[in-house]
């Protein structure tokens, strides 16, 4: 049982207790106003109970997981200390049909970082002044691109480990009002919007919303990563018949140091080479809806239609 651990969770008006193991899935958990358990992992039933008995008292109903294309919109937190996805709620309408796809639109050909790239071709500075200004140590307004630019690739190539895992990896998905996504995973763990900082030799503390980069002000990198996956969650939502768990992802690259407040729930937030820890996550959607959503998701005009 020490293996376990209990962390409340508490959204759209529910109060629930989780149950989870030390890679943060999910084995059980209970409402704390009718204290009805669910257990999703029978194997760890005992130990559960035993933990949720010293919050909720003796008197506890259990009942089985329901079936996964059953579950409840609030799916089950993964990784200790974070809340369920984000999941629509039931829809009785038909999902939409989603576009044909041609080469030049399928976002599967993208590289990590290409948005970006592309953005620099066009607008930033030449090769000439780029050296001139390197062999003089001149700062430039480019600076910023070009490391979140080597932010984002570092970033991809962990993600690109994941894929032997049944993992599928999107990179730089253009948005209709101008911004872009740096990373989508989907996989047997749901979906997951990945947002990558890259702050050099910086200490770094994240909060619900806001971020502070060396003791500086706050910015609202938390925030932005919420409204991220709700954005990703009805694009989604759109075109398959089934419920989509979206989950916010907040990376860090290069950085010294972390510091995530305890009362940070509603974000995941790693360092580069944490992100190896979505892989073993599962139970949120089968192989085939992986591969359906991963279908969706990779048509350009589904994005810019939004």
């Amino acid at each position: 049982m020490s293996e376990l651990t209990v962390h409340p969770w508490k959204r759209h008006g529910r109060d629930r207790l989780y149950v989870n193991l030390p890679d943060g899935t999910a084995v059980a958990w209970a409402d704390r106003s009718t204290k009805a358990v669910t257990i999703k992992i029978p194997k760890y039933q005992d130990g559960a109970l035993a933990l949720l008995r010293l919050h909720l008292g003796d008197v506890l109903v259990v009942r089985p997981a329901a079936p996964p294309r059953e579950a409840s919109p609030a799916a089950p937190p993964r990784q200790s200390g974070h809340p369920a996805p984000t999941s629509p709620p039931h829809r009785s309408e038909r999902p939409a049909s989603v576009p044909p796809l041609s080469p030049s639109e399928d976002l599967a050909r993208n590289r990590p970082g290409s948005r970006l790239v592309g953005t620099i071709a066009e607008r930033g500075p030449s090769t000439v002044q780029r050296l001139k200004a390197k062999l003089l140590r001149q700062a430039t307004e480019w600076d910023s691109w070009y490391a979140g630019l080597e932010g984002e690739r570092r970033v991809g190539r962990e993600l690109e480990r994941l894929v032997p895992l049944g993992w599928r990896v999107l990179h730089g998905i253009e948005k209709s009002n101008g911004g872009d996504i740096d990373h989508l995973m989907i996989g047997p763990g749901g979906v997951f919007t990945i947002n990558t900082k890259h702050h050099r030799d910086a200490s770094v503390w994240v909060g619900d919303s806001m971020a502070k980069i060396n003791g500086g002000p706050p910015r609202p990198y938390a925030a932005a990563s919420q409204s991220e996956a709700e954005f990703v969650r009805k694009v989604l939502g759109r075109y398959c018949a089934f419920e989509v768990p979206v989950e916010p992802v907040l990376v860090f690259v290069g950085i010294a140091s972390l510091d995530r407040t305890a009362a940070q729930y509603a974000v995941r937030v790693y360092q580069e080479r944490e992100v190896a820890a979505l892989g073993p996550l599962a139970g949120a959607l089968t192989p085939e809806q992986v591969e359906h959503v991963h279908g969706v998701a990779r048509h350009r005009r589904v994005w810019l239609r939004a």
